[in-house]
């Protein structure tokens, strides 16, 4: 482990609230861009790429884990929080990326994982050395079986992967793993822990890291005070804010602290959480000021390509904004889910519980059954949307080439722990949404790197290579460039005001500079009015009327 780095962040960079409008690319390092040709994208791959993140308009890139792991879960397994995994660099390389993005004016969000550990980790290998009443045991959560003997787990509860959330170790205690086995969950009332993390986020922050994504931030602080719950009872628990696991109010302690190393920063290093909660006053409290100060919501990625649907979404999570002082964020695609241009090229859930695409990729992602040119127009449309509202908006990686979830990856092929394991990820598990990118058209790996890559890419995506799309002025990726573009000139206050247009399938508008956003969500066009000044179509050309599943952008008034 090297000492931190202390980095300046230049002075055209501090703006203490750059973050609550801006366009932030999430990357997944490993499936981004490969340097030196052995199948895993890297650091050095994506400092081969920021001429191509800056092109595209963003304001920030978001790192998923580039930490040393095993890869029981894609990274999220770390083994050294303060590290690059050899695999894809070194520090110097992490240092060198930052500062060729910022050089571009785009600033660096990493993955922080805090709920668990790998079980490779320095802390775990001494605790399972340690033994039974250790102080590096305190560090986790060790309990003793029961049963004769201690042989059955402490309790009957599930690991979110599937199977027990209990490992037994040799001297026979076991240890809770909310994840994957090979993802021992730590314990927050140990001080050890608390002061650890704060070193760690002192050590990037040192760096030039501008931010921090904090993953399951509702997980981190457990009651596990004896006697522990039936899964049963556990279910039953509600979850306000004294669950045993989940979204307890003590977790907030945490995040105060963490709160006080970020504004010690000029500017201060900016958080946002990642929290699946019950109500959106919880969700408040993770965007509190005092706390991370914002909190992703993920209620587009379970909804319809629909606008009563989109429309409640938006008041209600502008109206959580405000309640906050927080700004919003807007996510239609990421690391864990089903590509939204896939989502809505299938039937709609109409209600049903499942998430949208699960069962079309258990299904090994039948051709018949998916329209890819429809989804893809509405998943431009639903995007042209988002990117006119108030807030930050979060891009996955490769959805501006427009790409579909990849369902043809044979079971032997696959890596993520859900698939293996089962649990509460539908289908085939997440591996299809992190398929490396294709750069070129041709090429072992689409240009992605000089060999092979370490998902299977199909051989539609040549089309969707960025080497195919650039010059083509009506490719996803030339859309993506001007609305991220024309963005920045017409970006204002965060507030906007809803424009009647008398039909329940278009929703229109304003923002308070006069920018108008009119999206279609029907078949038939929406006439405008005559003064309507078209600057951005999400599809074909517009003047008088907004094609159906189409969204458009208007200009304000001179």
């Amino acid at each position: 482990m090297t000492d931190a780095l202390v980095i300046d962040t230049p002075d055209d960079q501090k703006t203490p609230a750059w973050w609550r409008q801006a366009v932030v690319y999430q990357i997944y390092p490993r499936s981004f861009a490969d340097a030196n040709g052995d199948g895993l994208g890297d650091i050095t791959g994506i400092l081969s790429r920021v001429d191509y993140l800056a092109e595209l308009g963003i304001d920030a890139v978001w790192l998923s884990p580039f930490y040393p792991s095993a890869l029981a879960d894609g990274g999220y397994d770390v083994a050294d929080y303060r590290d690059v995994d050899p695999r894809l660099g070194t520090l110097a390389d992490f240092d060198a990326m930052v500062a060729a993005l910022h050089e571009r004016g785009i600033r660096v969000v990493v993955d922080i994982v805090p709920n668990h550990t790998s079980n490779l980790h320095v802390w775990f290998q001494e605790a399972l050395a340690a033994g039974r009443g250790s102080a590096e045991r305190e560090r986790y959560i060790f309990r003793e079986g029961t049963g004769v003997d201690g042989s059955e787990p402490p309790t009957d509860w599930q690991s979110t992967f599937g199977g027990g959330a209990w490992e037994r170790v040799d001297d026979g205690q076991w240890y809770f793993h909310h994840f994957a086995v090979e993802q021992p969950d730590l314990n927050w009332a140990n001080p050890e822990v608390r002061e650890d993390f704060l070193e760690t986020l002192r050590f990037w922050s040192d760096r030039g890291v501008d931010g921090f994504r904090i993953d399951v931030a509702h997980m981190l602080t457990k009651d596990f005070a004896d006697p522990l719950p039936s899964r049963v009872e556990l279910e039953a628990i509600p979850r306000d804010g004294n669950h045993p696991l989940f979204d307890r109010d003590d977790v907030h302690e945490v995040y105060a602290a963490w709160r006080e190393v970020f504004n010690a920063y000029d500017p201060p290093r900016t958080a946002v959480a990642e929290a699946w909660v019950e109500t959106p006053e919880r969700r408040a409290k993770y965007a509190s000021a005092d706390g991370l100060g914002q909190a992703f919501n993920f209620d587009l990625l379970v909804a319809d390509f629909d606008a009563a649907q989109f429309r409640a979404i938006i008041a209600d999570n502008l109206a959580q904004a405000r309640a906050t002082g927080s700004s919003t964020t807007w996510v239609l695609s990421n690391h864990d889910v089903t590509r939204h241009a896939t989502r809505y090229g299938l039937p709609p859930l109409a209600g049903r519980t499942v998430k949208q695409g699960t069962e079309w990729v258990a299904a090994g992602g039948p051709e018949d059954q998916l329209d890819r040119v429809g989804g893809l127009r509405r998943a431009r449309a639903a995007t042209l949307l988002l990117l006119g509202l108030p807030g930050s908006t979060y891009l996955y990686q490769g959805e501006e080439l427009g790409l579909h979830e990849v369902a043809g990856i044979t079971p032997e092929q696959r890596q993520d722990p859900a698939f293996f394991r089962g649990g509460a990820f539908d289908g085939l598990g997440r591996d299809g949404c992190r398929v490396p990118l294709p750069w070129t058209a041709d090429g072992p790996s689409f240009g992605f790197g000089t060999a092979g890559a370490h998902l299977p890419q199909p051989a539609w995506f040549a089309e969707h290579a960025v080497g195919a799309e650039a010059p083509d002025p009506s490719s996803t990726l030339s859309f993506y460039r001007r609305a991220l573009a024309l963005r920045h000139e017409l970006q204002t206050e965060e507030a906007l005001e809803w424009i009647e247009t008398g039909r329940s399938d278009v929703l229109r508008f304003g923002r308070p500079n006069g920018w108008q956003v009119v999206s279609n969500f029907g078949t038939e066009p929406f006439a405008l009015d005559a003064y309507a000044r078209i600057v951005l179509s999400s599809g074909a050309d517009a003047v008088a009327s907004v094609p159906g599943e189409t969204t458009v952008w208007i200009a304000p008034t001179a």
